[in-house]
């Protein structure tokens, strides 16, 4: 009877040999047809300030009804003079002639004026035109036209500045950050899964199939934009990028895991590759399940960045689950056994028995979880605190981790100039009513001068100058003041862009964290079967959120020098670890459940469920962590923050919250964690056994 009951399962095996080789030679297929949109996709990304902000805000009103007068969007710039010493009759004339022959080589709406700082160090040329049109390439290559022709002399610093410039130096540092992300989260990737693994070849395996991944998921973001019009951004795809590595890895790590379990039980690979896809898919697919929902929650968004990095990001998990349970078990079960050399799986062999690390660990949150629990709590309030320290408001020429020209230009001008603006506000008004709104722009409080410039399809720009600094709290209010006194018209420039994206950002935080939480507690509870451990869950992870923006507090300025926090920092961050976090806890309490099923007690369910899942959330939350650090390498200041916070979030999750705090909770509660689900009941006790009666001797 055994021996047909083998022959059957033999059939069966090679009847189904065929299918590792179809899904290899599907995959194949899909990249040759993937593989050409991905390369696309740095085509279709948009890095301007305008881009990040929400449609209906008055500054993107203002940009894009620029686009439609004549000539199109300008590019401001401004050209800087500056020697220490004194500027002297030299340099006045070397700025002239080289101001000229840019008026000469570029068309511009207005020639260039010098303007002299009270000291006599600077010399600034503000510089504006339409020639460029609406093509970025062409604005950067017309900013880097301009600083061909404006060249420093003995002594004499030349540099260009302005939102134009800064525009082109952003554009720049986006276009250049896929391939390091790329390379350097495959090196950090690579080095993690040869520590983990101790083989020569088998982590090669799952970062291959990663990067397979990585090819569709920036072929299929390509497709969203050309038929929905979904907002691409470098940081959402430098994102998208570190989330295919991170979360595939994490898959990876599992499925193996298991897989190496069931090939010392089964004796094909192919019977071993089912069982493990049968013991560990569930879970893999409820966990991408509910990273993909918190992320998609970001379409909520009023800000066009997050709203397009939801999506992408989601496409991103979703191409590294794809990837993980269809390639990467064809390949392993190709490549058989021998993939595991030198620690190759023996069919039959009895497992390895040692001492746990999280064994350890969890019996010292078992004996005292009470003690635990307060003492986790009490340190992630206090780290919590830190939040309040977090550097102001992100400015434009703070937003890049070593300053370009663009930024040092801003710089001089901003000590040679100081209580004067230097970036124009832009004032778009019903040309119908020009004439008053530029009386009433120049009678408003705050107020330097104020010119008219283009007209056109029903409108005209108006250039507006402060008496206060650009992106100052002066500036602030003198926009307040024109968008209240210019009844009709819309208020924009730089400044006014950023204060709307501080304004959407506060709303998007008010309006989408609620959603996360809500669409993440929904699914947590039907997969838990309860209430209690889903609410535990979320408390932890927004608890680990409110830690690491506290740490960021604490090291963003003194350690990394950084001097403007972003304002989409905290939803981001909040989206992120909340999502991530959720897809570690229900690795683990998923595996606590099954042991409470199976009969355990709570306390044994506990400390079985992290002895078992310990291990591989560890390794899994470290490589997430690096993952995510690698942005802490990247040039943007924005895409600093994310990558540090998220990093120290995760690394917090897998290491104190999984492993002391949802442990000792477990332990705490009992059976009530699984309330009002069957597990949360305590069990009958059983009926006392009548005596029996025995007989005398």
């Amino acid at each position: 009877m055994r021996g047909a009951e083998q022959d059957g399962r033999e059939r069966t095996r090679t009847r189904w040999r065929w299918l590792p080789w179809a899904i290899v030679g599907l995959w194949a297929a899909v990249l040759a047809v993937a593989g050409p949109l991905a390369g696309r996709l740095g085509d279709v990304q948009v890095n301007r300030a305008v881009d990040y902000l929400p449609a209906g805000a008055d500054s993107t009103r203002v940009a894009r009804i620029q686009e439609t007068l004549p000539g199109g969007e300008s590019t401001d710039l401004v050209l800087v003079y500056h020697r220490d010493g004194g500027l002297t009759a030299a340099d006045r004339a070397l700025a002239a002639r080289q101001s000229d022959e840019v008026a000469r080589d570029h068309p511009l709406t207005a020639p260039p004026h010098g303007v002299p700082s009270k000291d006599g160090t600077t010399l600034m040329y503000p510089v504006s035109t339409t020639a460029p049109g609406q093509d970025d390439e062409a604005r950067t290559a017309f900013v880097d036209a301009v600083r061909e022709t404006v060249r420093a002399g003995d002594g004499l610093e030349a540099e260009v500045g302005g939102p134009g410039a800064l525009t082109a130096d952003a554009q720049k540092v986006y276009g250049s950050v896929g391939g390091p992300v790329l390379y350097t989260t495959v090196a950090v990737v690579a080095l993690l899964l040869i520590l983990i693994y101790r083989s020569p070849l088998l982590w090669l395996v799952p970062l291959v199939v990663a990067g397979a991944a990585d090819a569709l998921s920036m072929a299929v973001v390509y497709g969203l934009n050309r038929g929905f019009d979904t907002t691409v951004t470098g940081q959402s795809s430098a994102v998208m990028t570190i989330l295919v590595f991170g979360a595939g890895t994490d898959y990876a790590l599992l499925l193996v895991s298991r897989y190496r379990e069931e090939l010392i039980r089964l004796r094909s690979p192919h019977a071993a590759m089912a069982a493990a896809l049968r013991g560990c898919g569930p879970a893999v697919l409820a966990s991408s399940a509910t990273v993909a929902a918190g992320l998609l929650c970001l379409l909520a968004a009023d800000l066009n960045s997050s709203r397009g990095m939801g999506p992408l990001a989601a496409v991103g998990v979703l191409c590294a689950l794809l990837a993980m349970l269809t390639l990467l078990p064809a390949v392993l079960v190709l490549l058989g056994r021998r993939v595991f050399w030198p620690l190759v799986p023996v069919h039959g062999a009895e497992p390895r028995r040692r001492r746990s690390v999280f064994a350890a660990m969890g019996g010292s949150a078992g004996r005292r979880p009470v003690a635990v629990l307060v003492t986790g709590g009490v340190l992630l309030g206090a780290l919590s605190l830190g939040a309040f320290a977090l550097p102001g408001d992100l400015k434009q020429e703070d937003s890049f981790t070593s300053a370009p020209d663009s930024v040092t230009a801003m710089t001089t001008l901003a000590d040679a100039f100081p209580g004067r603006s230097t970036q124009p506000i832009t004032v778009m008004t019903p040309t119908s009513r020009a004439d008053d709104a530029l009386a009433r722009a120049r009678t408003t409080e705050g107020v330097a001068s104020a010119a008219r410039v283009r007209s056109g399809g029903g409108w005209t720009e108006l250039s507006v100058v402060a008496t206060a600094a650009p992106e100052s709290a002066g500036e602030r209010n003198t926009v307040r003041a024109l968008r209240d006194t210019l009844d009709g018209s819309h208020v924009g420039g730089p400044g006014a862009q950023q204060m709307d994206l501080d304004t959407a950002s506060a709303r998007d935080l008010r309006s989408v964290v609620p959603l996360v939480l809500l669409s993440v507690l929904v699914i947590l509870v039907v997969l838990l079967r309860g209430l209690v451990a889903p609410l535990l869950l979320v408390a932890a992870v927004v608890a680990v959120w409110g830690a690491s923006l506290g740490i960021g507090g604490l090291l963003f300025e003194p350690l990394l020098g950084l001097k403007g926090t972003d304002p989409g920092l905290p939803l981001l961050s909040f989206v992120f670890l909340v999502a991530l976090g959720v897809d570690y806890g229900i690795f683990l309490m998923h595996r606590v459940r099954e042991e409470a099923r199976a009969g355990a007690g709570p306390t044994e369910a506990a400390l079985t469920g992290l002895r078992a899942t310990g291990g591989v959330i560890a390794s899994a939350g470290l490589v997430l962590a690096a993952t995510f650090a690698v942005l802490t390498n990247m040039p943007m200041t924005g895409l600093v923050e994310l990558g540090f916070v998220i990093a120290v979030g995760v690394l917090l999750d897998t290491f104190l919250v999984r492993t002391y705090l949802v442990t000792a909770a477990s332990v705490a509660l009992g059976r009530r964690i699984w309330w009002p689900g069957a597990l949360g009941r305590t069990p009958a006790a059983p009926a006392p056994r009548e005596p029996e009666l025995v007989g005398a001797p």
